[in-house]
């Protein structure tokens, strides 16, 4: 078995590992054990989905390695990200024995990984925690960088903490078990980071994306990559005070997208996320800040790996222009009652800006679900 590629994320004394490779969900237990505090409880949290799928093979590891656990499983979807659940979830968790030394363990997607962080961040004031994701998007984005919270009705991840994992573990094989639209969702995460700030990244993705989605070399390195960029901007600001903001290039048209839909599953977030990327070059060639041929670009590689650039992706739904800006004027990136936007000068340049009014994102948006 080949040996996993490690990552560092460099946060002095919380610094931690990202392992990816094959394989890693077999071998689970004798790599967490090495960051557990002695001999106390260890929870995992999964959900149906990834439970059916992979739970027997992770908690066989946990056995070998003689680390004593406990299951929590939630319903699959973005539905459990609620006051609701996570109650629940910290009830259960207290009463099955959890303590201050115990290691809260993540193995699913990225409303797992969110909804287990944020309880291990709350519980008893905070435990450790171990993230093992099982979806692309988790693996390249979400696992990494400590942001956990869960979703209100008045938006997206607006309840949370910053919570670093002690230890990634981001297993290749198991995306062999994604649905082809799971796998493209985490894609658009993938693309993200090559539009933000690596231009020769997002070329070699214009050649190689089938590859990525289809699985082998590519996907690795695909996942390798995206988190060492991940990495390094957590490493030099790990709580978005400046340069993490980057990351959320495509994520505040996309989030005001999600909420109309009620977080219902109608749109996938990385479908939303790819959305919201093609919208943020469209106004910023629109405003003369970045070449047309660079927005051409993104939507056309977009589009050609099975991605959606507009709204219409969701079929019959009427969107409303004011209730888009009334959730983007919700997002959590809004300072001073002004919407922070993630734009473009082009193909890995993107910048955080202010400067735009809300009547620009609202011709942006009236001409995006006109098309």
């Amino acid at each position: 078995m080949l040996s996993p590629q490690v990552v560092s994320v460099g946060l002095g004394e919380r610094a931690y590992d990202i392992l990816v490779g094959p394989g890693l969900l077999a071998t689970a237990g004798e790599r967490i054990g090495p960051v557990l505090q002695g001999r106390a409880l260890t929870a995992v949290v999964t959900d149906e989905t990834v439970a059916a799928r992979h739970l027997p093979t992770f908690t066989a590891a946990l056995d070998r390695a003689g680390v004593k656990h406990i299951t929590q499983v939630v319903a699959p979807g973005e539905g459990s990200k609620n006051f609701q659940v996570l109650a629940e979830l910290c009830s259960a968790l207290l009463a099955a024995g959890v303590e201050r030394r115990s290691t809260i363990i993540a193995l699913g997607g990225g409303v797992v990984g969110d909804l287990a962080g944020f309880a291990s961040a709350i519980l008893l004031r905070g435990t450790q925690y171990v993230q093992v994701p099982t979806t692309l998007l988790a693996q390249v984005d979400s696992s990494v960088g400590g942001k956990t919270g869960i979703d209100t009705p008045e938006g997206k991840n607006l309840v949370g903490a910053f919570h670093q994992p002690r230890l990634v573990l981001a297993d290749t094989n198991v995306l062999d078990t994604l649905p082809r639209r799971e796998l493209l969702a985490g894609y658009a995460e993938v693309v993200k980071y090559g539009l933000i700030g690596d231009a020769a990244f997002f070329t070699w993705l214009e050649e190689h994306g089938p590859a990525v989605i289809e699985g082998g070399p590519a996907r690795i390195e695909a996942v390798v990559r995206s988190c060492r960029h991940k990495a390094a901007v957590v490493a030099a600001d790990e709580r978005e005070s400046g340069q993490r903001a980057l990351l959320n290039l495509g994520h505040t048209f996309g989030h005001a997208l999600e909420a109309e839909t009620g977080f219902t599953g109608e749109l996938l977030h990385g479908e939303a996320v790819a959305i919201g990327m093609a919208l943020a070059f469209d106004l910023s060639a629109r405003l003369g800040l970045c070449p047309l041929a660079d927005a051409a670009r993104v939507h056309n590689h977009l589009a050609a790996i099975g991605l959606p650039t507009g709204p219409d992706h969701v079929p019959g739904r009427l969107w409303n222009v004011d209730r888009l800006l009334g959730h983007m004027a919700k997002d959590k990136k809004v300072r001073d009652g002004k919407l922070t936007l993630v734009l473009v000068n082009g193909i890995g340049q993107a910048f955080v800006t202010q400067d735009i009014s809300a009547d620009q994102v609202r011709q942006s948006l009236q001409e995006a679900i006109a098309a």
